[in-house]
């Protein structure tokens, strides 16, 4: 099987502050020393890119020194937390920013699928930035024509397809750009995270359609997502990102285990958020989990009623504002959120309670997240801030709930009755 990627000590430095605040002198540098064949002095001044710590620098490195190779027909899952790299290096990967140094080798055409309006001409119609985005690729008319009804099809979309996409929701742009990156002849797939966008039965079909492309058709597939069960399912081979390192690529579950356990969550029922390095209008200070009578416990007991206390400053005034509190596994795949009514909030602080009458998850280790938002944007998401541990107790039986463990995450409590005949 042929390489489709190969990548050699890529490095992707950002400076920060404003736009446009270098120097003639610092060019020049850079122009002696690349032409004496030495290395661009300011990136020995570049540092990891920590979001959670400030550092002495303004040049940071979003990606350093990665190096590897992808084969044909791979299907390749990347991984990481929240600015680990993973979308910078599929923008170098598709060409749409270029890389401070390193080496990239692509055997054959790329379509990707980045963040919601990448790609796309907004005046346009769908049915022209479908013709626009083949042309990009080297089809002639013909073949785009043999294809467009496919696209369209699988898209959902038929009805606005001779609407300029400017007037189309996120999700209906979401849909025309997979349907057009997967249907169109290209040697390799690139996808953000963006399907996150579509709803559950879209995504369900894009992942359908990735592995048909990968393992049917033997195109390569580059798949960036938080979702762990998506990955699983999909990918036969991961790279992990942290702080813009390469730290593994390996087989699928090796990576996902390493990336979970390297995870630095809080294993405390209590979350604290540091203030001085929030920069947000608004934010969660803190994170209880308490049994009715306002004991923060360690261990929540299947059966047992629990709730989520989180106080929240708000720096100004909020319309339609929402909290938002979720759990998902520890392979990270979502079980649930509620979400609290709209409010229209004004500045200071709060509190909310969430209150679960009783568990009804599997023992085993699951993961809170939560979510701040006005009129549907987002002001703050805490992904992967606290654990939460789902324990049995010795009077599970008494609770009517008779096996925890097993297939599934979902406790239902049932009444067994054994009789011989």
């Amino acid at each position: 099987m042929s390489t489709a990627i190969k990548v050699e000590d890529l490095s992707k430095v950002y400076h920060l502050g404003e736009i446009g605040t270098g120097t003639l002198s610092r060019d020049i540098e850079r122009w002696w020393a690349l032409l004496r064949g030495k290395e661009d002095p300011f990136l020995k001044l570049g540092e990891s890119n920590d979001r959670t710590k400030k550092g002495e620098s303004n040049i940071v490195y979003s990606l350093k020194d990665i190096s590897f190779d992808i084969q044909q027909g791979d299907a390749v899952g990347v991984i990481g937390r929240n600015g680990a790299g993973k979308s910078t290096l599929l923008k170098i990967l598709s060409r749409v920013t270029s890389p401070t140094k390193g080496n990239i080798y692509v055997k054959g055409r790329i379509a990707s699928l980045l963040e919601v309006g990448t790609g796309f001409h907004p005046e346009l119609t769908g049915r022209e930035n479908i013709y626009l985005n083949g042309t990009i690729l080297g089809m002639r008319k013909k073949e785009i024509d043999r294809r467009l009804d496919e696209i369209i099809d699988f898209s959902g979309i038929e009805r606005y397809i001779d609407t300029p996409v400017k007037r189309y929701s996120s999700g209906m742009y979401v849909r025309l750009a997979f349907a057009v990156a997967a249907h169109l002849i290209s040697e390799i797939l690139i996808v953000d995270e963006v399907l996150a966008v579509g709803d559950a039965e879209f995504q369900k079909k894009c992942l359908g359609k990735m592995g048909e492309v990968s393992k049917g058709q033997g195109r390569t597939v580059l798949f960036v997502s938080h979702n762990m069960h998506m990955i699983q399912k999909l990918c036969n081979t991961c790279l992990y990102l942290k702080e813009g390192s390469l730290l593994m690529h390996n087989d699928t579950p090796a990576v996902i285990g390493a990336y979970l356990n390297n995870k630095t969550l809080q294993s405390s029922l209590v979350f604290e958020t540091d203030e001085n390095n929030t920069h947000l209008t608004g934010f969660v200070k803190r994170i209880d989990v308490k049994t009715l009578d306002e004991q923060n416990i360690e261990e929540i007991p299947v059966g047992r009623p629990w709730k989520v206390v989180a106080q929240f400053q708000l720096l100004q005034d909020f319309s339609e504002f929402r909290i938002a509190v979720g759990i998902i596994t520890s392979q990270e795949m979502p079980l649930w959120t509620v979400w609290s009514a709209p409010i229209d909030a004004k500045k200071g602080l709060y509190n909310a309670e969430f209150i679960f009458e009783e568990v009804i998850l599997a023992t085993g280790d699951y993961q809170l997240v939560i979510g701040l938002s006005t009129r549907g944007a987002s002001i703050q998401y805490l992904e992967d801030c606290m654990r939460l541990n789902i324990s049995s107790t010795s009077d599970i039986f008494d609770s009517r709930i008779y096996k925890t463990d097993g297939v599934g995450v979902i406790v239902n409590p049932v009444e067994v009755n054994i009789t011989k005949i």
